[in-house]
């Protein structure tokens, strides 16, 4: 049986953020991208913040580590995936132009697969649809595209076996998984749950199978079973972009959320973003 419930049980960790995205729970604290300030920013469950990096790029960007501790950082504008060395610094990892332009989410599994999607067309300069993909950048550094005919690609999470990837669709209003093979490879796609109204951004897995994705113009966060059945929905006052399972028991649904006036509107002067903590039932699993 569906769960609903709603914003006043959430808790606020930060507010006046520009807008939040890439959630990631590292080393006991969450860690984000605050797009249109440049920054990605760590914050503990008590709510102490730091700004931990600058980065050059605007947006998209979104992060990742490599199985060796290395933060991963899509520049999605300059079609690149920069590394941060250990002395701070970043260089090139990987540079996606040749596949396409503009890129959006990563993950990286536990074998050190780096999958980045994006392409198709440019949202914020009102461009018409076309459908995106995915990309493989391999731990030796190869580059190449392993799915098509994304309808808006999104959040991406790998399962804790590393032999499924799921990605959330958004024009799609779908879920949609594929088999991943010893080199990275993707087959066997497949529609893991039809959203009927949902329309998916950021998403994240837990340890009883389940997905939670994050809903901008329905204002709320939906866990999902494969197939498609809603398990709970948690109503929110502003659009949720992005979520992520973490806390010392990784029971904290992690959600950032802003006000959605249009891709025009988004970098305006108002910092209406917002992190936001629920507890979950399950704790989170696989990767990110």
């Amino acid at each position: 049986m569906q769960t609903k419930s709603y914003a006043p049980e959430a808790q606020s960790l930060m507010t006046g953020l520009a807008f939040g995205e890439s959630p990631r729970w590292h080393e006991g604290r969450l860690w984000f991208a605050n797009w249109g300030a440049q920054e990605i920013i760590a914050v503990d469950p008590e709510g102490k913040s730091e700004v931990v990096l600058r980065v050059p790029t605007i947006l998209p960007f979104c992060i990742d580590w490599l199985p060796d501790g290395r933060l991963l950082v899509v520049s999605g504008r300059e079609g690149i995936v920069l590394r941060r060395e250990p002395d701070g610094s970043l260089t090139t990892f990987a540079d996606l132009n040749s596949l396409a332009r503009g890129w959006n989410e990563i993950v990286v599994d536990g074998r050190g697969n780096t999958y980045v999607n994006g392409g198709g067309f440019d949202l914020m300069a009102g461009e018409a649809f076309a459908p995106g993909i995915i990309a493989l950048v391999t731990p030796d550094g190869s580059v190449r595209q392993v799915a098509d005919g994304i309808a808006f690609p999104n959040g991406m999470a790998v399962t804790s076996d590393n032999a499924t990837l799921i990605i959330a669709e958004s024009y799609g209003r779908r879920l949609t998984a594929f088999n991943i093979a010893a080199d990275g490879s993707l087959s066997n796609r497949r529609i893991w749950a039809d959203l009927g109204g949902g329309v998916p951004d950021g998403i994240c897995l837990d340890a009883e199978g389940a997905v939670w994705y994050a809903d901008v113009p329905n204002r709320r966060c939906v866990r999902v079973r494969e197939g498609g059945e809603v398990l709970q929905s948690i109503d929110f006052d502003r659009g949720c972009f992005a979520c992520m399972l973490g806390g010392p028991d990784r029971k904290t649904l992690f959600v950032l959320a802003a006000e959605w006036h249009g891709p025009e509107n988004m970098l305006g002067a108002a910092r209406t973003g917002q992190l936001l903590t629920v507890r979950a039932p399950a704790p989170g699993a696989g990767w990110p």
